[in-house]
């Protein structure tokens, strides 16, 4: 969350603190609050975006959480955000397809069902940068959709699902959980891909975000080695076309690129349930050290910015849902931490092996060139 995304909540934020004026502390000084009663205008608030200066990762995670414990979104559970625009979606955008439409949304119903079942204090998070809704966006001409779902729970800082329908054309589900920092653990990532029907790229990983994988991924790749040995398809490596394989990824991810659709069923879907699992007992069985808060939230930081500055999606993003759009997507949600370089994302960059920006949906693909990792990052 950047500052502007606090604007937001402000005016209920303002509206709960000057309520309980006299009887509750401040959020972050614990003294009594002593100020008029008075409105905030919307000129006020984008007086406030222009003049607050950039916060500090600390701060702006205190401020989440604070947010967070007034229940902002009482009444909202994950499953009415996910009504919202449908979901689960039962047939594609695209009326042309007709079996098996929506290839990996088990995935979305069995993780919307774990969450449900394991994850404590789950709470909606809005998917919003102070402008832009980005829950949902639809391309109905080129009949591609994307619907997104954000949420936060006691273990996990942030927690995003993505779903990306553009018939046989292309098929996504993505999804990323942040520990809490207080953890300081890799980042699960999961991203599962499918082009034309013929061509299947999968990512699950607990992702590093320290600079040596040695002192993060390596005491926990034992873990995960008993359930990568099951599935020889999963055993794949990435070349370093958009990503380095030695930053951010961990010596037992699973990546695979295959034809064989049965694979997804057969090994892929056990594969990735059981490291959506591994990933929370491993959250659970870690000791909280809330010094290690600062140096975590930076690391987040720094991986958000790695990811945005290299997601593959951005060009297909681009030529969907506009270049502005794309470009707010990635660094105000899927990276939301990461800082903007100058000159914004490449504009010819390919997305995960589909077609390049401005190709329609429906337009033959080139196909995947061999070991590249074309995929949606799950670096959130």
């Amino acid at each position: 969350m950047k500052p502007q995304h606090l604007l937001l909540l402000a005016p209920v934020a303002c509206a709960y603190t000057l309520h309980h004026q006299q009887r509750h502390p401040t959020f972050t000084t614990g003294t009594p609050i002593n100020v008029p009663r008075r409105s905030v205008s919307s000129a006020n608030l984008l007086r406030m975006d222009t003049e607050v200066p950039s916060l500090d990762t600390v701060t702006t995670y205190n401020l989440e959480k604070t947010l967070k414990n007034i229940r902002l979104h009482k009444g909202i559970s994950l499953r009415q955000a996910e009504a919202q625009h449908g979901m689960p979606w039962k047939s594609s955008i695209d009326p042309k397809v007709k079996d098996e439409e929506l290839l990996y949304m088990p995935f979305w119903e069995w993780q919307m069902q774990f969450m449900e079942e394991n994850f404590t204090n789950l709470k909606v998070v809005p998917c919003h940068n102070g402008k832009t809704d980005f829950s949902y966006n639809a391309n109905e001409k080129k009949k591609a959709r994307i619907v997104n779902l954000c949420a936060t729970s006691d273990e996990y800082r942030k927690i995003r699902m993505t779903y990306y329908d553009a018939g046989d054309n292309t098929q996504v589900f993505n999804a990323v959980l942040y520990p809490d920092p207080a953890l300081n653990l890799p980042v699960l990532g999961v991203d599962i891909l499918c082009f034309n029907r013929k061509k299947y790229l999968a990512i699950v990983d607990f992702q590093p975000i320290h600079d040596n994988e040695e002192d993060h991924a390596a005491p926990y790749e034992h873990l995960l080695k008993p359930i990568k040995e099951k599935y020889d398809s999963l055993k794949g490596r990435m070349s370093s076309k958009f990503y380095d394989e030695t930053q951010h990824f961990s010596q037992q991810m699973l990546f695979a690129r295959f034809d064989d659709e049965e694979i997804v069923s057969r090994e892929l879907f056990p594969a990735f349930q059981s490291y959506v699992k591994t990933h929370l007992d491993l959250v659970r069985s870690t000791e909280r050290r809330p010094e290690d808060v600062k140096f975590v939230l930076e690391c987040q930081k720094d991986y958000d910015t790695y990811s945005a500055d290299r997601d593959p999606a951005t060009g297909l993003f681009a030529a969907m849902f506009g270049a502005e759009w794309a470009d707010d997507f990635v660094h105000d949600f899927l990276f939301s931490m990461s800082e903007r370089t100058e000159g914004g994302p490449p504009p010819s960059m390919p997305f995960m092996g589909g077609p390049p920006p401005g190709a329609a949906a429906g337009q033959p693909q080139p196909p995947l060139s061999a070991g590249a990792p074309q995929m949606h990052s799950h670096k959130p």
